[in-house]
């Protein structure tokens, strides 16, 4: 039998596990409106802006709590390691430029719809925003270690 890692592992893997669950179906609903929408207003293009968009706000949500995930399995729960910061920071940084790309490419194609493509967007950021706010309050977090308290002699 192994002894248990002395180092206590983060609890926020619960609440960042049910935020991927909850942006996924978040996502998924976010796709169905707004490829239906989009097709009523603007055709094949507004039906691919929908999903698209829809598709980018999962991504971006899921990059953020998966970089956590990773950067807590890396360093075993040390919250104060560089390799820490610099798991998440790197995500966010490879996020930031995905997203100039995207963009930039996007820009000019001529099967999207700009307008249909940026309100999808901005909705699925809001609600991935809300997504984060739900699953970190309806995880059972605990508020104290379960490390033994040091003996008073």
């Amino acid at each position: 039998m192994t002894a248990p890692d002395p180092r206590p592992r983060s609890t926020a893997a619960p609440a960042l596990r049910l935020s991927l669950v909850y942006g996924a179906s978040l996502s998924a609903a976010i796709a169905i409106v707004a490829s239906v929408v989009g097709a009523l207003v603007a055709e094949l293009p507004g039906l691919l802006s929908g999903l698209i968009g829809a598709g980018m706000g999962f991504v971006f949500l899921a990059v953020t709590a998966a970089s956590i995930l990773l950067a807590d399995r890396l360093t075993k729960g040390d919250l104060l390691s560089p390799a820490y910061f610099g798991t998440v920071l790197g995500a966010w940084l490879l996020k930031f430029a995905l997203f100039l790309v995207l963009v930039f490419t996007l820009r000019d194609a001529p099967f999207i719809d700009p307008t249909v493509l940026f309100v999808t967007l901005v909705v699925a950021v809001l609600g991935g925003l809300v997504v984060d706010l739900v699953a970190v309050s309806r995880a059972r977090v605990p508020y104290v270690s379960d490390l033994p308290a040091p003996r008073a002699d």
